[in-house]
């Protein structure tokens, strides 16, 4: 959804090929109803995630990320899950630090079978970030 200057959210979407890529592909062949403000990238397991990878995608001008995976317990590779959620948790620690709002980086855990969960998901992490506006890496960029 375009704000009134013309501006639309840009949020990555990085998220585990098991759980939650297939959640998003349940809601797509659901029909379920979400903005369409974000890029997914499916990654084997978000326990692969380097943070660094989300601090470039901020610096590219990303306005939020999102990082999904397998519900506790449920990891295809049985701790990934848990190794990403630290991450995320010193991450956004980091993120503050350097005074940026954390709320920018978001993560979840989605299942297989939660294709309405994913639509919700997205549709509330579209609206924060529309509450938040563009990122202010963008205005630094200018």
């Amino acid at each position: 959804m375009a704000g009134p200057d013309g501006w639309k959210p840009k949020i990555l979407g990085i998220v585990c090929n098991w759980c939650s890529y297939a959640g998003a592909d349940l809601a797509g062949s659901a029909r379920a109803q979400y903005p369409p403000d974000i890029r997914i990238v499916r990654l084997m397991c978000t326990g692969r995630l380097d943070p660094l990878f989300i601090m470039k995608a901020f610096m590219d001008g990303a306005d939020g990320v999102l990082v999904s995976g397998c519900h506790f317990g449920d990891c295809h590779y049985l701790e990934g899950n848990y190794k990403s959620a630290k991450r995320m948790f010193l991450l956004k620690s980091v993120l503050k630090d350097l005074g940026f709002d954390d709320k920018r980086l978001r993560m979840t855990f989605v299942s297989a079978s939660e294709g309405a969960k994913w639509a919700k998901v997205v549709g509330d992490v579209v609206k924060t970030i529309n509450d938040l506006g563009p990122s202010p890496i963008k205005a630094l960029s200018k």
